[in-house]
Parts: structure tokens; sequence; C-alpha cells
């Protein structure tokens, strides 16, 4: 690099600089640009010592040796990436966590950053003792240890995992995206195919349904139609490639792709082979929904079709006009997705978003869309169509048919207000408002 100090010309490549900066300012929309003269990057000295040509604080001495830590971390700078979790007094304190899905980008959710809900506490349970029963409805029933589950052949899969409350209908009032649906993650699972392990048991013809049981306090309990079974269930001991984790299952969960996420019980214990569901307290008082007529809807297994911007999305803001990237993700208990519209205008128009491949099966698929924002106040929203041929409703249309005394598998399109200074809120309670003019978001 070249030595400036004592260059008579400094001062004019300086004013070069800061003409550049204000021009290139207006091309791209206020952004930071580096100027480059005669192959020197000069500084802003306003922005610290760190920045080119000087030679910034890490380069001179070493870094952290390997080994340093026995588990790897994140960088300090990113400490403020942690799970959601609700403040106490909140009826859900120290029973959920939620993801920050608008701190992540791609499709796979960390460990560390992913959801857990549970209904009484987290056990610790050591693998050695731990056991898996199958009985009921089978020629021989069996006790597996964890070394015998891993003899049979693994298969990994990426899926979606999510809470059927995720959110609630009568109160979607959180500001981010993670408080509103940050009981979703995405993970590669591995495991074994539950439909290898009764065979080895032997189903009875009269078997129907399936009891599943976890090894926590409350001994949660779900029935799960042998279909499924015997389709895609999984027994997992691993996400992301690591033994799982306490909070999801530690060591053997029941997972089921597509289903909500309350039936893939964790920390499994038993499988209780039937002719009937056994209509315990997860399937009768909670996780069904009330209807306008009185009637209840059960065994609502299947997760919808959904998406959500995250970014820009609540509690961000858009510090200059200009480009942006609208990004978000979508998924669907019942396949692949197959497209993501988004609408920049309040839901007057919409365009057809960009998929990020990999597209999978019930696994989080990432959505883009270039957009300019002209600095006026604005409504952006998203609304996932999967293969099937689903569409994403509105909060309007659910309510409409289910009534206000639901409360599970809200799925409705949510919408992010864009101020003028381009602060990002929450634009639900415009629809929950009675003062709102209805049509306002285009519902």
């Amino acid at each position: 690099m070249a030595d400036r100090t004592n260059d008579p010309n400094q001062h004019v490549l300086v004013a070069s600089r800061r003409q550049f900066l204000r021009e290139g300012g207006t091309i791209v929309g206020g952004a930071t640009v580096s100027a480059v003269v005669g192959g020197d990057v000069l500084a802003d000295p306003l922005h610290g010592e760190n920045l080119p040509p000087n030679v910034p604080e890490w380069m001179k001495s070493p870094g952290d040796p390997v080994g340093s830590q026995l588990y790897g971390t994140p960088s300090p700078f990113e400490k403020g990436v942690t799970r959601n979790i609700p403040k106490s007094g909140d009826p859900v304190f120290w029973t959920s966590s939620r993801t920050p899905l608008q701190d992540l980008d791609g499709i796979i959710t960390p460990n560390g950053l992913f959801y857990e809900r549970h209904h009484s506490g987290v056990p610790a349970i050591d693998p050695a003792q731990h056991r898996l029963i199958i009985h009921g409805l089978v020629d021989n029933p069996l006790i597996f240890t964890m070394d015998d589950l891993r003899r049979f052949p693994s298969q990994s899969h990426i899926y979606f995992l999510e809470c059927s409350g995720n959110p609630g209908f009568k109160k979607p009032y959180g500001k981010t995206a993670s408080d509103l649906v940050g009981l979703v993650s995405c993970a590669e699972f591995t495991g074994v195919k539950l439909s290898h392990v009764l065979q080895e048991a032997g189903l009875r013809r009269e078997a129907k349904w399936i009891v599943a049981e976890g090894a926590d306090a409350a001994a949660l309990t779900r029935s799960i139609p042998i279909e499924k079974c015997l389709d895609d269930a999984l027994l997992v001991y691993s996400q992301n490639g690591e033994r799982l984790r306490p909070q999801q299952g530690y060591p053997l969960r029941l997972f089921l792709p597509g289903f909500e996420g309350n039936m893939s019980v964790k920390w499994l214990r038993r499988l209780h082979v039937v002719a009937e569901p056994v209509y315990s307290r997860e399937e009768t008082s909670k996780y069904t929904d009330l209807l306008p007529d009185g009637k209840a809807r059960e065994f609502t297994f299947y997760m919808d079709a959904k998406s959500i911007i995250t970014h820009p999305s609540g509690g961000q803001k858009l510090k200059s006009h200009g480009f942006h990237e609208i990004s978000g993700i979508a998924w669907t208990g019942r396949g692949k997705i197959k497209r993501v519209d988004v609408s920049v205008d309040d839901g007057k128009s919409w365009q057809e978003a960009q998929l990020q491949e990999p597209v999978l099966t019930r696994a989080l698929t990432r959505f883009r869309l270039p957009w300019r924002w002209e600095g006026g106040p604005t409504v952006i929203q998203s609304r996932a169509i999967d293969e099937i041929g689903y569409v994403q409703p509105t909060l309007s249309d659910l309510v409409g048919v289910r009534g206000d005394s639901s409360f599970y598998h809200n799925n409705a399109i949510q919408p992010w207000r864009i101020a003028a200074d381009g602060e990002v809120t929450n634009a639900v309670g415009d629809f929950l408002n009675p003062h709102k003019n209805d049509d306002k978001n285009g519902r």
C-alpha cells in the first residue's frame, strides 16, 4: 500500500471521496460506500481506527488456540441471538422458548436456538438406563435399550417441527417474528424408522393406533394413527449431527413429520399398540378447538401451509430508502411449498417470490423478493401455497370459519406495517381493533 502520510494531494483525495460518498448515496439509497483511490481504500476517521488503511487490532496478536473451547460457541458479537423466553408471570414461563426467526438465515435452526415446549420440566435421563417398551396388540412385546435401537438402519431427514399453538388466535400481538411464530424450527433428524421396530414386534390385525408416552413427570401421552406410524414416523436420537439435547427429548423422541409438535413425544419410553385412541388430556381438553356450533375439532394432526416475512419484520428498522431484500420462511405439513406470494402494498397486489433450493417436503423453505422501498408507509405480507393447492388464509377468513373460541392451528397471513421512518411493527392489530377500517389491510 502506498504511503500517503506526506502526500500534498491528500486533501484532494479525501474531498473526492466525500463527493463520491454523497453521489453514491443517492444511487444506493444511503448505504455506506468505501472509496478506492489508486488502489488504496480510504477509511472514514469517524468510523474508528480498525477500518482500512489502518491495521485492525485483531491482526496485531495471535487469536485463541484450537481447543480453547471444548464446545464451540458463537462470536461474542452475536450474544444477542438467543432463544426467546417468556417473562416471569407469563402463563407459559419456564414451559416454552421460541426460536429467534428474525435473526436466522437459511432453513436450519441451530440446536441451541431450537424452540422448546414441555409440560413438566426437562428430565435428566441416563441413556444407559433408558428403555423403550412396545406392547399391546403385538405378537412379541419388546424392550429396547438405546444400543439396541442404534443397531437398526438409520435415516437422516430435514424436517420442521411446530407447536399447534403457534400463535394462538386470541392475542397474536407479539412484536417480533419470534414472539408471533417462534414455536417452529427446522433441523436434520437422525433415527430409526418406527415401522422397522414395529415389524420386529409383529403388529396384530386389530392394531389401529399407537399410544406414545414420554418419560417426563407429566407422562405426556398421545394417540397416533397406525398409518402414520408405518409411513414416515421416526425414533430419533440425533439432531443436526449430534445427540438430542435434553430439551428436545434426549435420549429418544418420536418424530412425526408434518404433524403438530405435541405428537412428536419426547423422552419416549412406551409405545402401546391399541385398537382405538385413548382420548388423553392432550387430545381432549388440550389440542382441540371449540367451534361456533359447540362442536370441537379433534385429531387435527397436520400443520397447514404457513409463511412469515422475517426481514424486514417487527422490531427491525429500515435505515435507508432504496433496495432491500424481503426474506422469510414458509412451510407445510402436507408436503412441499409450491409458491410464496408477497404483497408490498397492503394486499392490493401480489408478486411471486423466489424459493431458495432445496425445497424439501415438510421442511422450512426460504423465500426472497427484491424490493425497492420509496420511503412511504406501507404493509408487507406473504402467503404460502403448498403442493396440494392449499392457500394460506387471512386471519379474518379463519375467524369467520372457526369463530373466536378457537386457539390452535392459526396459520393466518402475518402483515408487517412499515412506517415512514422505516420502523417495522405488527399490523395484525389493525384487523383486531374494531375502530380500524376493515379493508385497511386488504382483508
